[in-house]
């Protein structure tokens, strides 16, 4: 059973700093893409940064120079460094799976989510 569970989401001043982890089990496809999505209030859910097993990268025109995703296979975590952060980076953030090494930022193309943690980002 293949289960993600994000952590390291809190309340933070603009400017400041936070990383998310997404702990993974049970995922064991070596061809895969995953990613860290969000969704804002009456928004809908967007893509923040994706990385493949090839260790390729995409990351969001509104975040890019800002978060970082990278993926550590020892310990099966997927993070998301997150810099200068704005308020309009505030909303619920997943972390996702997509079996297969196809890049896409779409939502739909995700087979395995996880519960989400809360950015919360004030001025």
């Amino acid at each position: 059973q293949v289960q993600l569970v994000e952590s390291g989401g809190d309340s933070v001043q603009a400017g400041g700093s936070l990383r998310l982890s997404c702990g993974i089990s049970g995922f064991t496809y070596t061809s895969y893409c995953m990613g860290w999505f969000r969704q804002a209030p009456g928004k809908e859910r967007e893509a923040v940064a994706i990385i493949n097993s090839h260790g390729r990268t995409n990351t969001a025109d509104s975040v890019k120079g800002r978060f970082t995703i990278s993926k550590d296979n020892v310990k099966n975590t997927l993070y998301l460094q997150m810099n200068s952060l704005k308020p309009e980076d505030t909303a619920m953030y997943y972390c996702a799976a997509s079996i297969g090494g196809t890049m896409n930022m779409g939502w739909y193309a995700y087979d395995y989510w996880g519960q989400g943690t809360q950015v919360t980002v004030s001025s």
